[in-house]
């Protein structure tokens, strides 16, 4: 069981910075997903616990082994790519054990593992079979079960689904997570665009932001349990990209505080937010945030007219124009009959709203709030006066 620490890693290419400041813990056995927007460093992050790049500052510890200067030979992780990277002209079975013969271990060993493997992601009919006789969720099978071989302290994961089909990529997940149960004592940390994959396969989550150039920044925008970082966003960054679809965002100002509310003006609509209200000022510009499950439709001192409905079956996306916003309000609704240009009111949930100061950071809910976060409190709206 290994323990990965990161101690103010950082990692500049020239003089672009793309990694800065990372302090992280994964504990052993963990399921560490990195995630965040393209150009954040997220594979760059991946590759240097691997050893194929090194920090420009910082220090890397694997199992109490400080690996910044060991090659990846010898850091005893695996590294499971999205391109697969099989060797065409061998069978499974002869891909699976040439790094094993390359280590020089007995065959009977190598037998051994394979056969593990083999039955942890059920191969067993196609050991004779060329990766170009494979599709692509069995490539990927072969990816994963070469790295199982190795019996590594640490898998590393590359983005592993992204080349799968819609549905090849829900059954290739869940094997991944079937995988980890099989495999507890390892560390597994792995790369993914994909909120859902993150969400669905991490025990901890760690987003990262893209530093655009700014030095001293930090690069972990949060780092949690998925649904800490879902229902507790610690800024407007983390709240926009957890969540699909991502959270609603309205430009208000704060118009009255309470010990445990913030009322907030929105361009005429007055709602309240149960927050504490620490740190605000009556008139202070702040952004109000609701998830689209949490718009409550059809009650409500508040009406807006219906853009654009997206019928999904289970449930319909709802487009409301509000007045003096940008975009669109999105709701979600398990109504099938509602029309483009239908007047809807609608309710925001006291006990479920977001506010974001002005320099993106996320109040925070005070002792009270936290309490009836999760319960079915009534939504308190104030009209203006």
């Amino acid at each position: 069981m290994s323990r990965i620490e990161l101690r103010g890693v950082s990692k500049d290419f020239g003089n672009t910075p793309v990694l800065n400041d990372i302090d992280l813990s994964i504990s052993p056995g963990e399921f560490c997903v990195f995630v965040g927007p393209s150009g954040c460093g997220k594979s760059t992050l991946l590759r240097l616990l691997a050893g194929l790049e090194d920090p420009s500052a910082g220090e890397i510890e694997i199992d109490g082994v400080l690996v910044n200067h060991l090659p990846p030979a010898r850091r005893n992780v695996a590294m499971v790519f999205q391109s697969y990277a099989l060797y065409p002209h061998m069978s499974v079975h002869q891909n699976m054990a040439f790094g094993l013969q390359h280590r020089k271990l007995p065959s009977d060993e190598i037998e051994r593992r394979i056969a593990d493997a083999v039955r942890i992601l059920q191969l067993d009919s196609l050991l004779q079979r060329r990766p170009r006789e494979l599709s692509g969720g069995q490539r990927q099978r072969v990816a994963i079960a070469r790295a199982i071989v190795r019996q590594p302290k640490v898998f590393l994961f590359d983005e592993p689904l992204s080349n799968l089909d819609a549905a090849l990529r829900v059954h290739t997940r869940l094997e991944i997570a079937r995988l980890h149960r099989a495999l507890g004592s390892a560390s597994m940390v792995y790369v993914t665009h994909d909120q859902v994959e993150a969400m669905t396969l991490a025990d901890r989550i760690v987003l990262l932001q893209p530093l655009a150039g700014r030095r001293g920044a930090p690069s972990v925008a949060q780092a949690g349990p998925p649904l800490d970082l879902y229902h507790h966003p610690a800024n407007r960054f983390v709240a926009g990209f957890i969540g699909s679809p991502a959270m609603n965002f309205v430009d208000a100002r704060v118009k009255s505080l309470g010990d445990e509310q913030v009322v907030a003006d929105a361009s005429g609509m007055l709602c309240a937010a149960r927050l504490s209200s620490q740190g605000l000022t009556p008139g202070e510009p702040v952004t109000l945030g609701i998830r689209p499950e949490h718009v409550v439709l059809g009650q409500g001192p508040q009406r807006a007219r219906v853009s654009h409905v997206e019928r999904l079956g289970e449930l319909s996306h709802v487009y409301l124009d509000l007045p003096g916003a940008s975009t669109p309000l999105l709701a979600k609704s398990p109504r099938d009959d509602i029309a483009i240009g239908e007047l809807l009111a609608f309710d925001f949930p006291a006990q479920v709203m977001h506010l974001f100061r002005s320099d993106g950071v996320a109040q925070a809910r005070g002792a009270a709030c936290t309490a009836t976060r999760s319960g079915r409190v009534k939504s308190q709206w104030y009209e203006p006066s």
